[in-house]
């Protein structure tokens, strides 16, 4: 695979709460290929965005791709990966390390912070990944 589009979700029912993750990894031609959703115990909802996104990149890693584009409805995340926000808080710094070195593993790659209305498909799969634990 060349080039995927990865869009991530997580969140967390109280904060923290229960919690759960959301990644739906389409192809550059915009068809599905893989779908993820899990409970992840009780997290906030700042460490379930992480570990979605550090979840997408290890699958995109798996299949081979040189290239992603990343879309999340976190706006923390996505600044804090592009290095526009720094990471505070100590219990996120070994995702944001995670998916910082998964990234090398990419010849290409961008992050992009989405309304929560384009990133519908990831939100049912974290609500999925919660109720259905």
């Amino acid at each position: 695979m060349d080039k995927l589009i990865i869009y991530s979700d997580g969140g967390a029912r109280g904060n923290p709460g229960d919690a759960g993750i959301g990644v739906a990894i389409y192809d550059k031609d915009g068809n599905i290929i893989r779908e993820i959703s899990r409970y992840i115990g009780t997290q906030t909802n700042n460490v379930a965005e992480y570990y979605a996104l550090v979840r997408g990149l290890e699958e995109a890693v798996s299949l081979g791709a040189k290239s992603v584009d990343i879309f999340m409805d976190s706006e923390l995340v996505v600044k804090q990966v592009m290095g526009e926000y720094r990471v505070k808080n100590e219990g996120l710094r070994p995702f944001y390390e995670i998916v910082r070195a998964c990234l090398g593993r990419f010849e290409n790659w961008s992050i992009n912070h989405v309304p929560r209305e384009k990133n519908k498909v990831a939100d049912r799969l974290v609500n999925c990944g919660i109720d259905c634990k």
